[in-house]
């Protein structure tokens, strides 16, 4: 990865999540191999399995508000391979509660790894790091999956079902700031 980047960048045992501003948005809703140039990694097709949209809604949200960058996407790269392997992030800034809600995905490749929990933790972290921080929150299919588990790894708790009208029946899971 590159030395000269201005992206604010959390440091996991394994992988670099930078913090994407408007330059590498950009760069990411041009094509892979502009994310490759841009950040001077590989990038192999298959990274994400959402396409642009959280992308472009991130951006649009960063142009509103360019202080809020910490608090929506990371791109995931491992160090050892210097390659995107997932994103994530957070949807938007801590609520009038205190509460942050987060997202996350690892490429095919490198699921079953542990990788999704140390993305998930580290987030989890950098959210508490900020005194205004209360509850992390996330939202996972209704059913047990490789979700569920990553944020019970995380201290996450099982809080209640509900109806999305995007995804219809959803678990929400939360953890609160350590005492």
């Amino acid at each position: 990865m590159k030395n000269d980047l201005t992206e604010h960048i959390l440091e996991t045992p394994r992988m670099w999540l930078v913090s994407c501003s408007i330059p590498l948005y950009e760069a990411i809703l041009r094509h892979d191999n502009q994310i490759a140039e841009y950040l001077g990694i590989e990038v192999k097709a298959g990274w994400t399995e959402f396409g642009d949209e959280p992308s472009v809604y991130s951006m649009e949200r960063v142009r509103v508000n360019p202080a809020e960058e910490p608090w929506w996407q990371y791109l995931a790269v491992h160090k050892a391979d210097n390659l995107l392997i997932g994103a994530g992030g957070y949807k938007g800034g801590p609520n009038r509660f205190g509460v942050v809600e987060i997202g996350y995905e690892i490429m095919l490749d490198y699921r079953n790894q542990g990788y999704a929990t140390e993305f998930a933790q580290y987030l989890i972290n950098f959210a508490f790091s900020h005194a205004d921080i209360k509850v992390v929150q996330a939202h996972t299919l209704a059913e047990p999956n490789a979700s569920t588990h990553v944020l019970k790894r995380c201290g996450m708790e099982f809080v209640q079902e509900m109806f999305d009208p995007d995804d219809g029946t959803i678990w929400q899971w939360k953890v609160h700031r350590p005492a």
